[in-house]
């Protein structure tokens, strides 16, 4: 069950891996049929500047139904940490009507079923006031603290469940 370019699915969602289109119509501001009307964010813009085609590590679309509610994805493939254990960092959000349906937990949980299974570990970087956040990642698991990166931003893991290896 190692990540794919395979859409993940949820009882709930479909969690596609953006393909060229997609990517282009972010980056020039076009919509495409499906997007809920406050899709893109500016975060999401922001992650098509992260995906190279092919690459399963890239941004996904939060779909619920046939409307793209948000995004999710990680910064790049996993590389070696300081210890050693791969990681990389994950990145979601969705627009502001989603909020409070659990779609993030349920989305990110998805994900992390994919890499825990490659032994990856993930990490996010969150703005210290953003507490529906912490609550996700709290759901997922993430309970190292590491402190603030360069932006501010606390940075938190989650570690390999016991048992996998990297």
């Amino acid at each position: 069950m190692v990540l794919t370019a395979a859409p993940v699915t949820t009882e709930r969602l479909v969690l596609p891996l953006w393909d060229a289109a997609t990517v282009a119509a972010l980056r020039s501001g076009a919509r495409l049929d499906g997007w809920h009307r406050d899709f893109p964010r500016e975060d999401d813009r922001d992650a098509a500047s992260l995906w190279h085609d092919g690459d399963v590590w890239a941004p996904r679309s939060i779909v619920r139904g046939v409307t793209t509610l948000g995004s999710i994805g990680f910064f790049g493939p996993p590389s070696p940490a300081p210890d050693g254990v791969p990681e990389t960092e994950v990145g979601y959000g969705l627009v502001a009507e989603a909020w409070g349906w659990g779609f993030a937990t349920e989305a990110l949980r998805a994900l992390l079923v994919h890499t825990d299974e490659a032994g990856v570990r993930i990490r996010a970087s969150v703005a210290p006031e953003n507490a529906r956040s912490f609550r996700v990642l709290a759901g997922c698991g993430f309970t190292q603290l590491r402190g603030p990166n360069e932006d501010g931003e606390l940075v938190l893991a989650r570690p390999l469940p016991a048992g996998t290896t990297s």
